[in-house]
């Protein structure tokens, strides 16, 4: 198939490998922003393939995993009510909270539905005037325009009976956070090109020359990736940091301008919590005053109290580059799939997940 097949080319990828290695004299700590990114990375071995100066660090481009505890928290008791219908992305469903997940809700009763768009949550409102349909409405940049239009076209139809849950994560911010860290061993990042498809690469440019850190964007196949590493590298030896575009058949410095407007009329930047991690300053989008009779926020109350992650849970360190997943003495027994301790382990872009996929026979169990 044509832009997947050729992105998957064992020539290509080998050939790739062999210009890292030549090119590659210092050690680096690179590290990918996208949960999705990361799970191609470990999929095909692309990790044990480099070359020893080059370490791969998996960042917190989860969405599922940075949603903060008291925000899953706040899901599960509002799915809980018997008004409502609870619509959501079906990896949130098994992300633990404090003391249950929305699964046992589904399972005790709760009326809570999985869906791949906030369109399918419109839908069941206007066949539902009798309920109130709630999406939980989480991601970074790349989901936001979707929802944005959810709730223009809910306020549109004057559908009073639909709400949002908002809890959108910025990435610039998150970099700034982990490179302004006395901990962070990263030198260079791999960017996520999904959301540089929404929100172009201009923002990064700041980072990359205030931090010295060369940036490269990035698709999501192996041929993609090892590019994006060969750049990087090659910035790396030359001492340049920049940023660069190898995701060209779908991303542009500027990004795309009309989804930026909708983002802009329904959302306000705002301080976010990050689930392990703690606030980032402006690195959230919270839902404008014009929209709040569809905020869920403002029909069922913000959040309760903060509560603290479990002791045991080290997802936190993963999400900033600090630890691999089979650093975690509970990985792969105590903390699965199945039971997990932290949502790195139960997301499709969580690195937990990755590695219990196809890392487990480096697990220290």
């Amino acid at each position: 198939m044509k832009y997947l097949d050729e992105y998957r080319d064992a020539r290509l990828a080998h050939a790739l490998l062999d210009q890292i290695r030549a090119r590659a004299t210092r050690p680096s700590v690179l590290m990918e922003i996208c949960g999705g990114q990361t799970h191609t990375l470990m999929r095909y071995g692309i990790d044990e393939l480099l070359p020893k100066e080059v370490e791969l660090v998996h960042g917190p481009g989860c969405p599922v995993c940075v949603t903060p505890l008291e925000t899953v928290d706040q899901a599960i008791r509002i799915a809980a009510r018997p008004e409502v219908i609870f619509v959501s992305y079906g990896d949130m469903l098994r992300v633990p909270g404090s003391a249950s997940d929305l699964f046992r809700v589904k399972a005790a009763g709760g009326d809570v539905r999985v869906a791949y768009s906030p369109l399918d949550a419109l839908r069941l409102a206007r066949q539902n005037p009798e309920r109130k349909v709630v999406f939980f409405g989480i991601g970074f940049e790349t989901t936001a325009p979707a929802h944005a239009l959810a709730l223009k076209a809910a306020r549109r139809e004057g559908l009073k009976n639909f709400s949002l849950l908002a809890s959108h994560v910025l990435v610039p911010p998150a970099i700034h956070a982990l490179m302004a860290s006395s901990e962070c061993r990263v030198r260079a990042f791999i960017a996520p090109g999904h959301v540089c498809t929404v929100m172009g690469y201009w923002q990064y440019e700041d980072l990359a020359a205030r931090y010295r850190v060369p940036i490269v964007v990035a698709g999501f196949e192996p041929v993609d990736l090892l590019e994006a590493i060969l750049k990087v590298v090659a910035q790396l030896e030359d001492g340049r940091a920049k940023v660069e575009n190898q995701y060209v058949r779908s991303v542009t410095r500027e990004g795309n301008r009309p989804a930026q407007a909708a983002i802009a009329e329904v959302f306000e930047v705002c301080d976010r919590k990050w689930r392990g991690i703690g606030s980032i300053p402006q690195s959230g989008w919270r839902i404008r005053e014009e929209f709040s009779a569809w905020d869920a926020d403002c029909v069922f109350g913000p959040p309760e109290t903060a509560v603290e992650e479990p002791a045991e849970c080290v997802s936190a360190l993963v999400l900033q580059g600090l630890r691999k997943p089979v650093d975690c003495p509970a990985f792969g027994s105590r903390c699965t799939p199945e039971r997990p301790l932290g949502a790195p382990m139960v997301s499709a872009e969580g690195a937990c997940s990755a590695y219990y996929q196809f890392r487990r026979h480096s697990a220290r169990v």
